[in-house]
């Protein structure tokens, strides 16, 4: 069962689609005993930083997304506001994240260029692999994935970087540590490369 968690904002039809055109049952998960029951866990998001975080916190289930994704290794992938939830702290709002990822969220600034690019930073845009991970096998080297962001995220621990994409400059655009992926773009809007990081994102099974 692959939880979508349900918490307030935007987009979840789309993902609750794309996956279910790739063959997975899905739920919505808004309650703690939804999301008690996934063998997967896709946190989405489109909106605030800061009311994404303060529904984990009141909805209850921080507690157990926590115990689902750091002691049951529970595999979680992380989509867009998702993805940036995972790092310590986003300029968004100045609160604190989930700390999952050695990173920071941050706002584009392009005070150094002209002329600057557009923000949001919204298209299509290609990803630079840097290493090898399940997430990316059988997606070619050359596709390009749909974005839809004003803040990106940077990371202190660049082990877990999957990928970066430039825009006005480099930032990371995926990442895996552990049982936790993350990426900035949205793989629901991608066609067919997006469908086949969610096909891989699907079959992983972590090993600890």
């Amino acid at each position: 069962m692959i939880a979508i968690v349900h918490y307030g904002i935007g987009n979840l039809d789309s993902v609750a689609r794309a996956f279910r055109k790739c063959d997975a049952e899905v739920t919505l998960a808004a309650t703690p005993e939804a999301l008690a029951e996934a063998d997967h866990i896709v946190l989405p998001g489109v909106g605030s930083f800061a009311k994404a975080m303060d529904f984990l916190n009141d909805s209850g289930l921080l507690p157990v997304l926590e115990q689902k994704v750091h002691e049951d290794h529970t595999p979680i992938l992380g989509i867009c506001l998702g993805f940036q939830m995972f790092t310590k702290h986003s300029e968004e709002g100045n609160v604190a994240g989930l700390g999952w990822i050695d990173g920071e969220t941050k706002r584009f600034r392009f005070d150094e260029l002209d002329p600057a690019p557009k923000m949001p930073h919204l298209g299509w845009n290609d990803v630079q692999r840097k290493k090898d991970g399940p997430l990316f096998a059988n997606v070619p080297q050359a596709a390009c994935f749909y974005f839809a962001h004003s803040y990106c995220v940077s990371c202190t621990d660049t082990s877990v970087v999957l990928g970066t994409t430039s825009y006005g400059y480099e930032y990371v655009s995926a990442v895996q540590r552990d049982n936790i992926f993350g990426t900035q773009f949205h793989p629901e809007k991608s066609h067919a490369a997006g469908l086949q990081i969610i096909r891989n994102f699907i079959g992983y099974q972590h090993h600890a």
